[in-house]
C-alpha cells in the first residue's frame, strides 16, 4: 500500500460537535510548529484512578482474546474475561482517544484528539506516542512547501497557527507496517513503518472542501474512506490517487466497517446504514430498525451473542472484530 504525499485542501469552519474558534485568515507567513505551544494533555500521562472504570469509552477492539477499550482523557481499559472485569492501562497522554485497532494479539494503534496516534506492542498494557498535532503541522508544512501549491501552503499555515487541535477519528493497518489515519478537515496521513514516520496524503480532487473523514477501511490495494455530507472516497491503487464516488446519502457517515467477505458497511446519522460490495461502486440502504445516530461506539459485539446490539432481524454491528454479521443476501 503506497500513498501520495502532498497536502490537503484549505480549511473549513469548525467541526461538530465541539465548538472551536472561527478559522482565521489563511494567508500568513509560515511559522515554526513550536509557535503553537503543545497542550499539557499531550505530555501528561493519563491519570491512574479507579474512576477510569466509569469513563466514557469511544471504541473497543480485540487483541487476541483480550478486549481493549479507549476513551476520554487517555483512558484505556483491558479485559481478559470477555468484559466481566476491566483494568486500566498505562497511557502517555490525557487526550480523548477515538479509535483503536490491532493487527495481532500484541501490536495495536490508537487515534485521538490533538492529532494523537499511539502504539502498543504488548496487547494494550503500555502505549507510546507516535504522532501529535504539533508533528502533524510540521509534516503538513514540509509537504506543502515541497509541492509549491498555494492552497496547500495556506492550509499548512492555518494548521500551524491554530495549534494541535485537530482530532483523528479512525485508522486502519493492513499489516504491522502499513497504515493510514484520517480525521478533521480532510486530514489523512500514512505510514510504511508501523508509525515511526508519517506522510500526508493528498485528496484535493476527491475532497476539495476538506470535509471531515470519519471512517476508513483497507483490503489489499483498495482503500475506502467515508466522511461528512455523505462523502465516499475510494482508492484502487493503495492511496496513490482517490476518486469521489456518487453517494446515496447526504448526511454524515460516522463510521465504516468491512465484513470478512469484503463487503462494506457505512453508518451514520438517524440510524442510516448503507451496504456495498468490495468495489464500493453501488451502495444499498439497509433498514437498521432505529433512528438513533450510529457512531463507532453505538454497537459493540462481545463474545456472547446476547450482548450485541441488534439493528434489525439478522443484523448486528461489530466494532470489536470490525465486521457485520448478516443473514441477509449480499447486495446486487
Amino acid at each position: 500500500m503506497t500513498f501520495s504525499t502532498t497536502s490537503t485542501p484549505s480549511a473549513r469552519p469548525a467541526y461538530p460537535p465541539a465548538a472551536t474558534a472561527a478559522t482565521p485568515s489563511l494567508m500568513r507567513p509560515m511559522v515554526s510548529p513550536s509557535a503553537a505551544s503543545a497542550p499539557a494533555a499531550l505530555s501528561r500521562p493519563a491519570l491512574m484512578t479507579p474512576k477510569a472504570l466509569t469513563a466514557a469509552m469511544l471504541a473497543v477492539a480485540r487483541a487476541g482474546q483480550r478486549l481493549v477499550a479507549v476513551g476520554e482523557r487517555g483512558t484505556v481499559l483491558l479485559s481478559d474475561d470477555h468484559g466481566l472485569r476491566w483494568r486500566q492501562a498505562s497511557v502517555p497522554v490525557q487526550v480523548t482517544l477515538t479509535q483503536v485497532r490491532f493487527v495481532d494479539a500484541q501490536q495495536g494503534w490508537a487515534t485521538g484528539h490533538m492529532g494523537t496516534v499511539l502504539r502498543t506492542d504488548d496487547g494494550g498494557q503500555h502505549w507510546r506516542k507516535l504522532l501529535d498535532g504539533v508533528a502533524v503541522a510540521r509534516l503538513m508544512a514540509a509537504s506543502a512547501q515541497a509541492s509549491g501549491d498555494a492552497a496547500a501552503i495556506a492550509q499548512a499555515q492555518a494548521l500551524q497557527q491554530e495549534g494541535p487541535d485537530k482530532p483523528f477519528f479512525d485508522l486502519v493497518f493492513t499489516d504491522a507496517q502499513r497504515g493510514v489515519v484520517v480525521g478533521a478537515y480532510g486530514l489523512m496521513l500514512a505510514t510504511q513503518d508501523g508509525g515511526q514516520t508519517w506522510q500526508p496524503v493528498a485528496t484535493p480532487a476527491a475532497n476539495p472542501q476538506g470535509l471531515h473523514l470519519y471512517g476508513v477501511c483497507a483490503a489489499g490495494a483498495r482503500l475506502m474512506v467515508v466522511g461528512e455530507q455523505g462523502l465516499l472516497m475510494h482508492s484502487a491503487d493503495g492511496g496513490v490517487s482517490f476518486s469521489a464516488l456518487p453517494s446515496p446519502y447526504k448526511g454524515s457517515f460516522l463510521g465504516l466497517l468491512q465484513t470478512h467477505g469484503g463487503e462494506l458497511i457505512a453508518h451514520g446519522l438517524r440510524g442510516s446504514v448503507y451496504r456495498a460490495s468490495a468495489d464500493a461502486q453501488a451502495w444499498q440502504r439497509v433498514d437498521s430498525g432505529t433512528t438513533a445516530t450510529l457512531t463507532p461506539r453505538s454497537a459493540l459485539l462481545w463474545p456472547s451473542a446476547t450482548s450485541s446490539l441488534p439493528l434489525s432481524a439478522g443484523w448486528a454491528l461489530s466494532m470489536c472484530s470490525a465486521e457485520i454479521s448478516s443473514s441477509m443476501p449480499p447486495p446486487t
